[in-house]
Parts: structure tokens; sequence; C-alpha cells
């Protein structure tokens, strides 16, 4: 008996996300002859997806709650400019099983699973009950309806520590938290209470489940793809074990040690999942791969994933192709046996973000950015030409992958492109992710879910010397020319040296600087002396010879100084040259906010005693949950902050005064 497939012919398809997915998926539907229309918040009015695309709509103010996540407000941009098909990327909406389900009701066509395959696999815990009835292996765990904490608590003891607290709905590392041990109730609550609270923020759901957390174990996931007709097909594994707090930083494929047999089974193990749900269109089925080479379902993304690039990278496939191929009613366009594996893909995920400094997320102007390019480099990225970072999103603002004949080569090109990568204006997480490709256990591929967290001690941020120090005041004073230009170099007969003072965060540097022409400078710091040659343009890439020595450096000219990348170095500086002196800052209790955010959490009040390392608040920024500890023993003296606030760089949130000598 055949089975007749109803066909889903569109032709203009509308993207309900942002950022640099929202720009990969109009690339593809672009090359498939399909019509784009991308929709916006007022935060992203001049945002490139929106630009790319052929058409957009404007859907509401910059927070995500009354914009990307409006379904109401989505099916309204389709209605006016006449989509016929809604592609959800990831995040936001991809996972929603009322979204999925309000399109078809609007007879739109959602480029993802049915509702129905959404609501038993896109929630952890329903997916668990699925993969348990499909003979799949699971981790012991607690995944019931029962939700107080009482009994969180009481489930948790019966499962044991090392212990992991997920959020049910969503992904990301949103609404998970660690125990390593249950000897202290109190912290136990405090974690499943800081857990419900984010995974309720970050997807309208404050439902957790408790899984047996398995040591040095590896995060590896499997991609599928369904079709109507009943064909599955994996395109095989992917390796995510390097990771902080729960979400990815590095994503490899194939996974290191993963062979042909098990490769084979975990594949059949998440086609059988798949299948036993009529599962359709793109999907990842994780997994934990303990060292002994079991492995065990953790959760499905029934979506694409941020790290598909690998995958397509190693197969040469396009993912979104094939997802929209399936969304209109065809066949997958290969079967399994036709999949091929060539050489090593790595992906690293650039952020805006102080990795230095707990990953506060980082908002505001990019004011100069270069990008790598090469054969075997691609970056995907929502970059305008004038971009800007909000603070209502994810910080991630561009993915570098590299793909080589081996994994090795594919490490290495990726330190080398992440090296030739320059963001100005805002702190990015590239020189962490450097340090991550260059650290032992990832070069030899000695992989867990805990190798970073265990040994990121030994990295460290990149300081300025002398040389770094000299370039920065020369190319500020090249840029703003006198009172540095046009002056005898030192040594000659009646040369003057004019002083310059820069600072870099706490850090502040006096030097003398001479030039006997434009763009020569002669530079005085440390006792030491460096000759400066600058040529190209005053700012953006620059060509520096420092003593003789040359290479390309990226500056920009900002209001209080400027932004430098070079010799390894990203860093914004102050011009501080008649800034005068300032006395030595006391030991302070005051903490001003370094974030956009919303406080959703005050645990002191004024008058309280705290201790250094003790919880004052948290703030939720680009839909993560932010602790801020006291930075001293002492007594909040003042509290500027209130739960339910918005809050912005600057802003005092507590201000602790130490105890006195005597102790009073």
């Amino acid at each position: 008996m055949t089975t007749t497939v109803a066909m889903s012919r569109f032709d203009t398809l509308l993207i309900a996300n942002r950022g640099e997915i929202a720009c990969r998926i109009i690339q593809t539907a672009r090359r498939q002859g399909l019509r784009t229309v991308a929709v916006c918040s007022s935060a992203d009015r001049d945002a490139r997806h929106v630009r790319m695309a052929d058409a957009h709509v404007e859907i509401g103010p910059p927070a995500a709650a009354e914009s990307y996540l409006r379904i109401d407000r989505i099916l309204e941009a389709c209605r006016r400019s006449g989509a016929q098909a809604v592609h959800p990327g990831y995040g936001f909406l991809s996972e929603s099983a009322e979204f999925s389900r309000a399109c078809r009701d609007a007879g739109i066509v959602f480029v993802g699973p049915s509702p129905e395959s959404i609501s038993a696999l896109g929630n952890k815990s329903a997916g668990k009950e699925v993969a348990r009835s499909a003979g799949v292996p699971c981790l012991p765990g607690y995944n019931g309806e029962a939700q107080d904490t009482d009994t969180l608590v009481r489930r948790a003891r019966e499962v044991g520590a090392p212990l992991m607290i997920k959020a049910a709905a969503g992904g990301g590392g949103r609404g998970m938290r660690r125990c390593d041990s249950l000897d202290d109730e109190a912290v136990l609550r405090e974690l499943l209470e800081a857990a419900r609270q984010e995974a309720a923020a970050s997807f309208g759901n404050g439902q957790l489940l408790l899984e047996r957390r398995v040591l040095d174990a590896r995060h590896v996931e499997i991609q599928i793809f369904g079709d109507s007709h009943g064909n599955y097909v994996h395109l095989g594994e992917r390796d995510c074990s390097t990771q902080r707090r729960n979400q990815k930083i590095l994503e490899e494929a194939p996974a290191p040690g993963v062979d042909a047999k098990l490769r084979d089974a975990m594949g059949q193990a998440a086609i059988t999942l798949a299948r036993a749900v009529a599962y359709e269109g793109a999907g990842t089925i994780e997994f934990l791969l303990a060292p002994d080479g079991q492995f065990y379902f953790l959760e499905m993304n029934t979506r694409l994933q941020v790290e598909h690039p690998v995958t397509e990278a190693i197969t040469g496939l396009d993912l979104v192709q094939w997802q929209l191929e399936v969304a209109q009613g065809h066949r997958l366009p290969l079967e399994q046996h036709a999949i091929r594996w060539q050489g090593h893909a790595i992906e690293a995920r650039l952020c805006a973000e102080d990795a230095w400094a707990g990953f506060i997320p980082q908002a505001g102007e990019i004011v100069g950015c270069r990008l790598p390019a090469g054969r075997d480099i691609r970056i995907d990225h929502g970059l305008a030409d004038a971009p800007v970072v909000p603070p209502h999103y994810d910080s991630m603002i561009a993915k570098v992958i590299a793909h080589a004949p081996s994994r090795d080569a594919a490490r290495r090109a990726l330190v080398a492109s992440l090296g030739e990568t320059s963001v100005l204006g805002v702190v990015t997480n590239r020189d962490y992710l450097i340090a991550c490709l260059q650290a032992e256990p990832f070069a030899k591929a000695q992989l867990s879910t805990g190798w970073l967290e265990a040994s990121a001690g030994g990295f460290h941020r990149p300081q300025p010397d002398a040389r770094w120090w000299a370039l920065a005041a020369a190319c500020l004073a090249r840029h703003q020319g006198s009172p540095y230009g046009e002056f005898a170099n030192f040594g000659s007969a009646g040369g003057r040296a004019w002083p310059i003072g820069l600072s870099v965060g706490s850090e502040r540097k006096a030097m003398r600087i001479a030039s006997a022409s434009p763009g020569r400078f002669t530079i005085e710091v440390d006792d030491q002396r460096f000759l400066i040659e600058l040529d190209g343009p005053p700012q953006g890439d620059v060509v520096a010879s420092i003593d003789g020595l040359s290479q390309r450096v990226h500056f920009s000219r900002s209001r209080e100084g400027g932004h430098l990348d070079a010799l390894g170095v990203c860093a914004g500086f102050s011009d501080i040259t008649h800034a005068g002196s300032q006395g030595e800052r006391r030991a302070s209790g005051r903490l001003n906010c370094a974030m956009h955010g919303l406080v959703v959490k005050v645990a002191v009040q004024p008058g309280d005693k705290v201790q250094r390392g003790q919880l004052l608040l948290a703030i939720e920024a680009m839909k993560m949950q932010h602790r801020i500890e006291a930075p001293i023993d002492g007594t909040v003296t003042e509290l500027g902050v209130a739960v339910g606030q918005q809050v912005s760089p600057g802003r005092l949130l507590v201000d602790i005064a130490a105890p006195t000598e005597s102790g009073a």
C-alpha cells in the first residue's frame, strides 16, 4: 500500500529569529529561490538580517517577551507579508509546541517537527519517558510531575550525588545547576530555587528534573533527520564536551575516539527515538558518553543546533536546505548508505562577554570589526555595518568554523583564524577561546564535560607589555595630532618630548613621546625606548613597525581614548594625560552594576552582616542568571536595587562597609 503525502509548497519564508541564524537561513532560502521576510524588534531595525531579507516586519519593543516570543505578532507578520512558511531558527520559539500548533492552525508551514513531536521530545522529562519506552538507555533520576521543593529534595537524596538539576524545558545550559554534595540541605534548596527561577525566566516553564551525574563523561550528540514518508538518517556525531557553566564553547565533528561501531550504535538509538514519535525535520539527540563507552540519553533538541556548521563541513550538506525540502513534503535527499564524512571541523562561539571576569555579558557599540577569511574557514555572523550588541538577547555575535583533513590541522587553523579576528568596542571571549584550543587536554582530545573547569584556572587574561603601551600611545598621538606631532626626537639638539598617560582598567602608564615626522614616533615607557612607525589609515587596520618589525594592528579612537588589538592583547584604553594624580583607593565594598539586566533576587537588606563570597543578589542578563557576591566582609549600608528592577552599567547595587579595626 502506497501512502500519499500532501506536498506543502511555499514561495515566501518568514524567519522568526534574529542575528547570525536568521542570516544563515536567508542565505539558503535565497539559493532555493524563496522570497524571505525578516522580523525584528525595535532594537534590531538596522540589523544585518533585516537588511538581507526581501522584506521585514517590526514586531515589538526590544524585550524578547514582547517581540520574538510573541506568537500572535509573528503570525500577524506572516499575514501582512504573505509568508506561507515560518523557519524558527534556534532559541526563542523554535521548540515551542504551541507555536508549531498555532502555525498549523493558521495554515502556515512550520519548518520543523509537529507540535505532537515537540511535546513528546522537546521537554526533557517527557523525552526521557519516550526514550525509556523505546529502549534507549537513560541515566537514573527523577522527572516526575510533583515539583514542590520538598519533593525535589527527597528525590535528590534518592538519586544521590553527584547530581545535575536541569530545566525540563529549553536548553543552552540555562536552568541547570550541579550539586556535588547533598550534605547541606540549604545549599541544595538554593540551587533548586536558582535553577527554577532561571528556567521560568528563559523558557516560561520552571519545571525541573534531577539526573545522576557521570564523572569524566563526554557530551556527544547525533544529528538526525526524518521526513513525512517515514525515512530517517543520522548525519554522524558532534562532541560538545568543551563547556563552561553547562554552555557549549567549542564543538567538533566527528567526536574524537568514536569509531564506526559506536557511531552506528548511537545513530541507531537516535533514529529509534525519532521514529517513536514520527519525527519530521532536523533534530539532535544528546547523549552522555561514559569513559567505559556506555552512552545515556540526555535530551532531544527539536530544532537546528547552533553547532550545525561542523556537521555541514564534514558531510558537505546544507542542513537548512534539507529542512526546507522536508517541510515541503519531499523525501530526504540521501539515504543512510550515501552519507559520507570527510576531515574534521571545529566551531568556536565568539561571544560579547568578559570571560576573565565571570563571563559578564557585554553590550554596546562595536566600533571596529575584522573577521578572518580563508578557504577552510567559515564565519556565521549577524553583524551589520555599524553593529551594536543589544543587552536583551544572547551574547553570541559570531561563529568561527575551521575544516581541515585532520583534527589537529583544524585546531591550528581555528587558533590562527581567531588570532586574526578582532572586535573593538566590546569585550569578547576571543582570547579565552584561543586558550581553550591551545590547552593540553583539548589538543590531546582528553575530553570530558569537566575538563575546561579543571583547566581554566591556568588561563589568564593577556596583559599589555611595554611595546603595547607604546603602540597605543603612538596610535592615539597620530590620530589626534597636536600636541604630540611634529616634535624633534629624543636626544636631538633642542628636542622636546611630551608626556602622555594611558590607563587600561586599574593599570596606569606614564610615558614620554616625541615625533620628527608624521607617523614616526619615539616613545619612552618603563625605561625602554621604542621607535614606532605607522602606515595606513588613522584608524582601522594599521601597519605598525616597532623597532623595525612590521605587523598589522587594529585601532579605533574613542571619546575616552581608544581601542587597540595588537601583540596578542585587545583592550580599550583611556587618555589620562591631563587627569592629574589620584590618591590610593581604600578597599571598598561598593558594587556597581557591570551589565544591563533584570534583578531577579535580593538576598540581603541594609544592616545585614555579610562575609566575602556571600550571595547578595542575582541579575538576569542575556538569558543567564549571574550571582553578585560580597567582595569583602562587612555590613550592608545601602541597597540600590529591588527585585524586578532593570539595571544598567554603573548603577549602584550594594554598598558594604568594612568592619573597623576594633571590630565595631
